[in-house]
């Protein structure tokens, strides 16, 4: 099957690293497409992920396929976010095809696109509050284990699968009130900045929808996640989609099922990043 050409894609919140990853359909998503620029938005590998050793194939089998798309002239521009900010140091480094940043700004036919991942609108991810946000993630990740058990045996009763992270977060109030802010806040810096799109992830909310208010108006898109959602942003023709993965449309991928772990502590260390990289370019 041939691969569908693309002008943008724009994925966020992969979570590489962690148990709640949709690796194998990430993959299944990738090798179907050939896009003229990625946009990986933020939170591609957890680096707050606290089983360092947990890395397996299905998830280097995702690094491998950006590597093929570099090598195929797809343009990568690597957005950093709370959980890979330990690439943010290396801000604005460019290697063959891929371009490392922590904002990106794009003008697509005369409409001025800002891209960012989001966390600077998010006081949980920094100082002390940091260390309740990693602690919060550890049961974040076994809650998505939970809900994956809990998914298999309805399917097997032919029921419908569920979602607990979303209820529980639909029923705190807290936690809708900090996912509108974060949108408000989104919305008004674009408009204040007389940016037509704002592009985020971060919240793992899916969103596409145009906002007016006095001030102005703008486009809000979040390209959502790869843990829940299993969403992205497609840009083609001069329109965006907010598109969801169904594994009826694509092909299942062959990953080789034996577990090699590798420590992800070393994969992310910069030299080793940088060889892994040059390696494949």
């Amino acid at each position: 099957m041939g691969k569908r050409e693309v002008e943008i894609v724009v994925l966020s919140d992969i979570h590489l690293a962690t148990y709640g990853c949709h690796a194998t359909e990430l993959v299944a998503y990738l090798k179907s497409i050939n896009p003229k620029i990625l946009i990986l938005n933020g939170d591609i590998i957890d680096g707050w992920a606290f089983s360092k050793k947990y890395f397996p194939n299905s998830h280097m089998a995702v690094l491998s396929e950006f590597f093929k798309m570099m090598k195929s002239e797809t343009q990568i521009i690597y957005i950093t976010g709370n959980h890979d900010e330990f690439l943010r140091k290396y801000t604005d480094l460019t290697m063959g095809n891929l371009f490392l940043t922590d904002k990106y700004l794009l003008e697509i036919n005369g409409k001025k696109h800002w891209f960012f991942h989001g966390d600077i609108f998010d006081h949980t991810t920094k100082g002390g509050a940091k260390i309740i946000a990693k602690i919060g993630g550890i049961g974040y990740d076994w809650l998505i284990l939970v809900n994956r058990a809990i998914n298999f045996i309805l399917e097997s009763l032919g029921r419908k699968k569920v979602s607990l992270s979303k209820r529980i977060k639909n029923s705190v109030k807290n936690a809708m009130k900090f996912i509108g802010d974060f949108e408000e806040k989104a919305i008004e810096l674009a408009i204040e900045n007389h940016y037509d799109y704002v592009i985020c992830g971060h919240i793992h909310q899916p969103a596409d929808r145009a906002v007016t208010k006095e001030a102005g108006s703008v486009h809000y898109l979040n390209s959502g996640d790869w843990i829940e959602n299993l969403s992205y942003l497609e840009y083609n023709n001069g329109e965006w989609q907010l598109l969801f993965f169904d594994e009826n449309k694509f092909e299942k991928p062959e990953i080789e099922t034996n577990d090699i772990s590798v420590n992800v502590e070393e994969l992310i260390h910069p030299n080793v990043f940088a060889a892994f990289v040059g390696n494949r370019i």
